[in-house]
């Protein structure tokens, strides 16, 4: 049954501001955790307002890879997941992502998530909320590792082509 809409735009505005005020801070603070914790309002909203199988489930694990990331940035957990696994990307949700640091690789994983939300969700606020999530995931890796998200745009865009 679709979630009502009376006030999903102005919750929709309401996040979005949080999101871009908790990563203008955050970027010029260099305070990852603080664009996490903004924008966790903006995904749990995304698990409320998704009803479909896979973008439910979509928008469940992006919560998870959140608030796992939030953990990983506040004890400084660093942990070459390329290097344990042994490969250099791996195939997630669709689409492959380059493996590095797990700060690096949540963001990423959070990035995919919100694109496949985003093209497999009909409704205009779920479509909303997935770019805000994107957006914030591409700030949340240029403030913790700029140069992993040059490598993450040159290999998304070779996926593309």
């Amino acid at each position: 049954m679709p979630k009502p809409t009376k006030y999903a735009a102005l919750i929709c505005v309401v996040l979005t501001i949080v999101a871009a005020i908790g990563g203008y801070v955050g970027y010029i603070k260099s305070w990852p955790l603080l664009m996490v914790i903004a924008l966790l309002p903006a995904v749990i909203y995304e698990v409320y307002r998704t009803e479909g199988e896979s973008t439910k489930s979509s928008s469940w694990l992006m919560l998870l890879v959140l608030v796992a990331e939030a953990i990983f940035i506040k004890f400084k957990v660093s942990f070459d997941l390329g290097q344990y696994l042994g490969q250099s990307e791996a195939y997630i949700a669709g689409s492959y992502v380059p493996l590095g640091d797990i700060k690096v690789v949540a963001p990423a994983v959070m990035a995919v998530l919100s694109i496949i939300l985003f093209t497999r969700t009909a409704g205009i606020y779920t479509k909303w909320l997935a770019v805000i999530i994107l957006a914030a995931s591409i700030g949340i890796i240029y403030v913790i590792a700029p140069e992993s998200l040059q490598q993450l745009l040159q290999f998304g865009s070779q996926g593309v082509i």
